[in-house]
């Protein structure tokens, strides 16, 4: 009996260590990163996993549909790590769940774009041109905001501040809108389905990506950001509190900041996804 004994416990041993291996403990050479689909774990099959396997280090992607369970994994240590958020939803997620996650590096930007079917530059989008753009308020702003970084209009005639200001007003308005461009507000995700109609369209950078535009049609122009903005929209690895100076966050860090994956993602996305190597803020 208490051979027996022992050699149960020496295979509950083994198997507890094989387990730790296996779910990427804090010895193990396995990093688990839990993401997105597109282009989050994207990125990191086709081009972190490459420059981790340099340092000896294997990489495990696991894709989730939502945006709640990757942090409660990370908050739970099921996951070494997370990438498919900005610093403001993380710092929500934080205060609302009660979880203890902080961001150790930027890697990306999905900026906005102006997307067309009929034109190959905005210069020659025409007077009376009709341009979507998403119609919810946030995106709807960011849309507006883009054709005035871009010149299309010259201002956002009041939107934001004036609550009779709508994205319909905006098309009779001649002193913000000198171009006489209609605006046609439609849900976001349905605005690449809906780009045959249109001239043009402000389309957020998941659903360019989502219809495959950046080949198909590349954005005539994209949004460009200051110091401020670019921390604002970029999206962070992130990782409980306390792991910020791990073995494994370190070397994901070094590798998913690399000169490599900076090239994919511009080869890759070719404008549809910007890299954001900032640090946070």
């Amino acid at each position: 009996m208490k051979k027996f004994a022992t050699l149960l416990i020496a295979i509950l041993v083994i198997a507890s260590l094989a387990a730790c291996g296996a779910k990427g403990g804090k010895d193990s050479k396995k990093i688990i990163v839990g993401a997105t689909p597109v282009p989050h774990a994207d990125i990191l099959d086709n081009a972190v996993k490459a420059e981790l396997a340099k340092d000896g280090w294997e990489l495990e992607t696991v894709v989730f549909e939502d945006y709640v369970l990757p942090n409660t994994s990370l908050e739970e240590g099921e996951i070494d790590a997370n990438y498919f958020q900005t610093l403001g939803y993380m710092n929500q997620q934080n205060e609302d769940a009660g979880l203890h996650l902080t961001a150790v590096a930027g890697v990306h930007i999905e900026p906005m774009g102006i997307y067309s079917e009929k034109y190959t530059s905005l210069s020659d989008i025409p007077d009376g041109a009709q341009i979507g753009i998403p119609n919810d308020p946030d995106n709807g702003a960011r849309g507006l905001a883009l054709l005035v970084q871009k010149g299309l209009l010259t201002s956002l005639g009041g939107y934001g501040e004036d609550a009779n200001v709508t994205f319909e007003s905006l098309s009779d308005n001649a002193e913000a809108n000198p171009h006489g461009y209609k605006i046609v507000p439609l849900e976001a995700a349905s605005l690449p389905l809906s780009l045959p109609d249109l001239d043009a369209a402000t389309i957020n950078g998941n659903y360019a990506l989502g219809a495959d535009l950046p080949a198909k049609y590349p954005a005539l122009d994209i949004e460009e950001f200051d110091d401020v903005t670019s921390v604002k929209r970029t999206n962070f690895v992130v990782v409980k509190q306390g792991n910020e100076s791990s073995d494994k966050v370190k070397a994901l860090i070094k590798a998913i900041n690399s000169d490599a994956v900076k090239k994919y993602i511009e080869d890759k996305y070719k404008g549809a996804v910007i890299s954001s190597f900032v640090d946070p803020q």
